[in-house]
């Protein structure tokens, strides 16, 4: 998956200019919590490229380290990535995917993650 990861932003890099949108910093926290009782937060630190496919249609890929922090625990550092796109179907409806991947620590297995939605402007 890292090596897929790589090829296709290789790729991206080298596209015609008027295909790439450019090139982006993403830093994203997301903290969990059970409840009221707070789990930890991991904060990704990812460098991505976005573009469009035409006039109704975009992409993106993003990657980099996750710092992870549990709470009360030691944190870690690990390998993430996502990528995905929309497309409009009207003028007020569009769809969009994301596929996600984080590398395990110790010797536990990858993740991955899929979303799929829906957006509709009033």
């Amino acid at each position: 998956m890292i090596k897929t990861t790589l090829a296709i932003a290789a790729v991206a890099a080298l596209a015609p200019a008027g295909a790439i949108a450019g090139p982006y910093v993403n830093i994203e926290a997301n903290s969990g919590f059970y409840g009221s009782d707070y789990l930890g937060t991991a904060t990704d630190f990812h460098v991505g490229y976005e573009g469009d496919l035409g006039e109704s249609a975009s992409w993106y890929i993003q990657g980099g380290p996750s710092v992870l922090s549990p709470d009360g625990g030691e944190n870690d550092t690990i390998f993430t990535a996502k990528g995905g796109g929309s497309v409009d179907v009207t003028e007020k409806l569009s769809v969009y995917g994301e596929l996600s991947f984080a590398n395990g620590i110790n010797g536990a297995d990858n993740g991955y993650g899929t979303k799929v939605g829906a957006k509709y402007k009033f």
